[in-house]
C-alpha cells in the first residue's frame, strides 16, 4: 500500500508530544519513541539522553520489517506487537495505522500488563493523528499543491554545494 508523503506541521507535532509525554508517565516507561517505517524518528519522550535514536529507529525499522517477513512465511498479514524482554530494560513495540512504529522502553517499576494497557489507549490517539495528517496531504495533492521543494531547482542546488 503507497502512503502519500507527509508533512509534519506544528500542531500534529504538538499533539504527538502529548500523547507521548502522556503515554510516559501513565504507563511508567523510561523512554518512548515514534519510528516510521522507513526508519527515521519522528517524536521521543522520556529519558532519551542515554540511547544512539538513530541507530533504535533504523534497528526497529528493521525488526518490524524483518517481523513482517516472518508473518508472510506462517501466513499471517502482520505481527503488529512484539515483545522483547532483557535482565534491565523491556521493548514494546506496536505498528499504528500500517505507517508508524511506536516504541516504549520499560524497566522493574512497570509491567506489562500496564504498558500494554496504556499503549492501546495513545495508539488510538496517534491513529487519529496521522489520519488528520493523511487527509491534509491528499487535499493538499488534491488542489493542485506543489510540494515545498518544487521550486527548488538543479541551479539552486548546483549554486548552494558548487565552488
Amino acid at each position: 500500500m503507497a502512503f502519500p508523503q507527509l508533512i509534519m506541521y506544528e500542531e500534529e507535532s504538538q499533539q504527538i508530544s502529548t500523547v507521548l509525554e502522556r503515554l510516559v508517565r501513565e504507563s511508567n516507561a523510561k523512554t518512548i519513541f515514534l519510528v516510521d517505517k522507513n526508519g527515521q524518528l519522528i517524536s521521543s519522550a522520556g529519558d532519551v539522553a542515554r540511547i544512539d535514536t538513530t541507530s533504535l529507529a533504523s534497528l526497529t525499522a528493521g525488526n518490524i520489517a524483518a517481523t513482517g517477513g516472518l508473518a508472510k512465511l506462517l501466513g499471517e498479514k502482520e505481527f503488529s506487537i512484539l515483545f522483547h524482554e532483557g535482565e534491565k530494560d523491556n521493548l514494546h513495540i506496536s505498528l499504528i495505522g500500517q505507517r508508524v512504529i511506536l516504541v516504549v522502553i520499560f524497566d522493574e517499576h512497570s509491567s506489562l500488563g500496564l504498558v500494554r494497557l496504556r499503549v492501546k489507549k495513545a495508539s488510538g490517539e496517534l491513529h487519529a493523528i496521522f489520519e488528520g495528517l493523511i487527509k491534509k496531504a491528499e487535499a493538499a495533492s488534491g488542489e493542485g499543491a506543489e510540494s515545498p521543494f518544487a521550486e527548488i531547482t538543479d541551479d539552486d542546488i548546483e549554486n548552494l554545494f558548487g565552488e
